[in-house]
This record gives structure tokens, C-alpha cells and sequence, in this order.
């Protein structure tokens, strides 16, 4: 009776019935950009998006942190990472192994930060005669800032935030929930101008070898924004930023 047990237990690990956890395929996707979207913990908004997407479609997916940002892109073109995330759309132009999946993840938002009472930014022209600052690099900044003439680009974000706390420029520009959660470690009281200056959607992709899971992945999103799990999420992430 005992033998005859033990063959059971063990035809059932063999063929997946023992546990689904055992059998359930794992997804690593890749991004440049931490915290507040993704974090050591693993429980960042993005991260708990895109785990909870493919938790609906019995996936295990976790998001992965480069500090190269376009070498994300090629491990995830060539099937080295199953994805990446957090991408605007388009890529697959330059990396045509992979698929984006068409619900998006989220806006981002470019937006002025001051010391003072913030300014309306209806339009880029909005902060002509102020000192501004943003990362070098920052195309979405540099394409429409070409000619604005009192300007410092910086090497990194926290530089941007030294020059705006000692008043050494008027407006910071950075994406705004990056921007208010460095603002929240650093103790620092910042001011966002409203509306945006600009918005881009972002998008998830998969390398083509997973391609008969786009459209699952896509659904499964979109169900979450509308039985309200996304906003569940957002609120107790990205939601607790808010100033």
C-alpha cells in the first residue's frame, strides 16, 4: 500500500499535478528606471503591475533593474530577457524581436518643479525667463528647450534637486513621480506645475518567442484597470507620493 502511494505522489509531481505553482513559467522583464516603479523589494508599482497581469494568466513575471538602459533593450531583443517595460512605443522599429503589448502601462508625465508657488505650464514657452535645469540626456527636455537661454543640464537627479533647494535655478524639470519620491527621501517641500508639459504612454514588450502571450497579457490589464485592481495598486504606490 505504501509503494502504491509513493508511485502516485510521484506520477503526480511528474505531471504537474501535485502543485500548478511547480509547473507555473517565469517571466523576467527588464527596465533603466527604479524607484518609485520598481524597487529592491519588488514592490514598486510597476513591479506589482506587471506581477499581477501575469498572475491572471498563470505566469510568474518579475521586473528586472539595468543601469544601462539601452543594453535592457538588447538583452530583451535577443531573448536573453523575456521583456522589457516602462517603453514608449516604437521600439520594435529598432529591435524587431520584440512585440508590444497594446494595453499601456501607464503615462508618464514631464512636469516643472519649484521651491515657490508653482506656474501654470499650459506650454513650454510658459517658463521663458526662468532658470531651468534637467538631466542631460533628457531629449523630451532638449528637443523643446533648444533655445531657451538660462539652462543647466545635469549629471543626475540629485544635482537637479541641490540647484532647485539652493535656489540656484527656478524650475526643475523631471518626470513627476520620480520627482516626488526623491523629493519625499530628501525632506524637501517641492511645488509641481500643472498640467503636464508633456505625456508619454508606456508599454510593456515581449520578446517574440513568448508572442502567443501578448494578447492574454494585454486583456488581463485591461481587466485590472476596470475591476479596479490597478487603481488599488496606483494608490497604495504611486498614489501615497502625491503632494
Amino acid at each position: 500500500m505504501k509503494k502504491r502511494t509513493l508511485v502516485l505522489v510521484l506520477m503526480c509531481v511528474a505531471f504537474g499535478g501535485l502543485s500548478p505553482a511547480i509547473a507555473m513559467e517565469k517571466l523576467i522583464f527588464n527596465t533603466g528606471i527604479r524607484d518609485p516603479f520598481t524597487t529592491n523589494k519588488g514592490d514598486g508599482f510597476i513591479d506589482q503591475i506587471i506581477h499581477e497581469t501575469f498572475r491572471r494568466i498563470d505566469i510568474d513575471a518579475k521586473l528586472i533593474v539595468y543601469q544601462n538602459s539601452a543594453k535592457a533593450l538588447i538583452n530583451a531583443n535577443n531573448g536573453i530577457d523575456d521583456g522589457a517595460a516602462l517603453r514608449i512605443q516604437g521600439l520594435e522599429k529598432k529591435y524587431p524581436n520584440l512585440i508590444r503589448i497594446p494595453e499601456k502601462l501607464m503615462d508618464n508625465e514631464f512636469v516643472a518643479y519649484s521651491m515657490n508657488p508653482p506656474v501654470a505650464t499650459n506650454e513650454w514657452s510658459a517658463m521663458a525667463g526662468a532658470k531651468i535645469a534637467y538631466i542631460n540626456g533628457w531629449q523630451i527636455f532638449q528637443n523643446n528647450l533648444a533655445d531657451h537661454k538660462a539652462t543647466t543640464r545635469t549629471k543626475n537627479a540629485q544635482k537637479m534637486f541641490d540647484l532647485l533647494s539652493s535656489g540656484k535655478v527656478d524650475l526643475m524639470l523631471y518626470e513627476r513621480w520620480q520627482g516626488l519620491w526623491r523629493a519625499q527621501q530628501l525632506g524637501i517641500n517641492i511645488q509641481v506645475s500643472e498640467p503636464p508639459l508633456a505625456k508619454r504612454e508606456m508599454f510593456m514588450y515581449l520578446n517574440n518567442k513568448h508572442a502567443d502571450l501578448v494578447d492574454k497579457a494585454s486583456t488581463a490589464l485591461a481587466e485590472m484597470k476596470q475591476d479596479g485592481t490597478y487603481q488599488e495598486i496606483f494608490n497604495r504606490t504611486l498614489g501615497q507620493l502625491r503632494n
